[in-house]
């Protein structure tokens, strides 16, 4: 969530920043929300100290059996105007808050602007795409160990089956990559829940907006779409101590989505299923590290299909294909032979205080 202050200091770049989203300008309306809940707040306090030196002197002149009524009146008008007053910024705050909930993050100054994923723009590539003498196959049951229509019997469209050596090969994997980044990049392994309420999906910036894009159960309980969600939130409602920063948190947890509006896009093979196995990196920083801690964990990252020797491309997302939640992001994308182009596989960002703000996480 971005800080209201900062809105109303530079009204002008919050909405150029918007513009870069596709979004329309913001800033009137929020500021003179909050100049209505700020307002209510002052008089709130002024009806109150008034209130506070009436009740004193009608004590004062009840002592000395004078007469009180005006100041009677005085307190009891007092006190409606306050309850007027507490409605008003009630009402302010929470339009506030409801409005800046949905308000997605402000870009870097050096994300490329851009409508789409057309404006991204490539940093860096990395290996030579293999050639064959055959033609290579998209992910499907010829290999043997991988089987969407078992899956499909037991749970519909977009899932899959892995069994023999394929579940090894799976298996294996994300071991090699925590072992990697708890060992050489200094990640802290966490097993989280998979199942969190809806508090930690708002404090990474899931909810209330992308709530079509998750499952939630009838208990009020909320499928993970990934193990940002329950990492980042190891933090919520905390106040850390600025020695013990960074934090850096890694998890290998199966992760769910229900891929809303996606009918028809990238589906062939594994990719845009609705359950799927990922490993999660997540670093809590100092905010004057942020960006240096983004350019580690993208080198993290990027250590994994080095040593799996896939050639793969660094592109930074420009404005328009960015996440809610991030201030500048980074896909690698590995060469699919199947498809003869690349795919993103990974992607790293730099939230800023975005969702430090929505869950309440701080550090002195």
């Amino acid at each position: 969530m971005l800080d209201i202050r900062w809105i109303r200091d530079n009204p002008d770049a919050f909405d150029a920043a918007l513009k870069t989203r596709g979004m329309d300008p913001m800033a009137t309306i929020l500021t003179d929300l909050d100049a209505r809940r700020r307002a209510a707040q002052t008089y709130l306090q002024e009806a109150q100290t008034r209130r506070n030196e009436a009740s004193k002197q009608i004590s004062a002149a009840k002592s000395i059996g004078g007469d009180a009524k005006e100041l009677i009146a005085e307190v009891a008008a007092l006190k409606d105007r306050m309850q007027t007053l507490e409605g008003q910024e009630q009402d302010c705050s929470e339009q506030l808050q409801s409005i800046l909930s949905a308000v997605p993050n402000v870009p870097n100054e050096d994300v490329p602007e851009g409508e789409d994923e057309d404006s991204n723009v490539e940093l860096r590539l990395i290996g030579t795409p293999p050639s064959f003498e055959f033609e290579a196959l998209d992910h499907g049951e010829i290999l043997g160990g991988m089987s969407f229509e078992k899956a499909a019997r037991l749970s519909g469209a977009r899932f899959v089956v892995l069994s023999g050596q394929l579940a090894r090969l799976d298996r294996a994997i994300g071991a090699f990559m925590l072992d990697l980044h708890t060992k050489e990049f200094g990640y802290t392994e966490v097993t989280p829940p998979v199942l969190v309420r809806g508090e930690a999906l708002y404090g990474t910036g899931q909810l209330p907006k992308f709530g079509e894009d998750l499952f939630r159960t009838k208990e009020d309980f909320w499928l993970i779409p990934t193990a940002e969600v329950p990492l980042t939130n190891l933090v919520a409602e905390e106040i850390l101590d600025e020695e013990d920063l960074p934090l850096r948190f890694t998890a290998l947890t199966p992760c769910f989505r229900s891929e809303a509006g996606a009918a028809g896009r990238d589906t062939r093979g594994m990719l845009r299923q609705h359950q799927f196995n990922k490993v999660e990196l997540v670093s809590i920083v100092h905010p004057d590290q942020s960006e240096a801690e983004h350019e580690r964990m993208t080198t993290a990252a990027e250590e994994v299909l080095k040593r799996l020797g896939l050639a793969y491309r660094v592109m930074v997302l420009s404005t328009g294909d960015m996440g809610f939640s991030a201030r500048k992001t980074y896909d690698l994308e590995v060469w699919m032979p199947g498809q003869q182009t690349y795919r993103e596989i990974s992607s790293c960002s730099t939230c800023g205080d975005f969702q430090a703000r929505r869950m309440r996480a701080r550090f002195r």
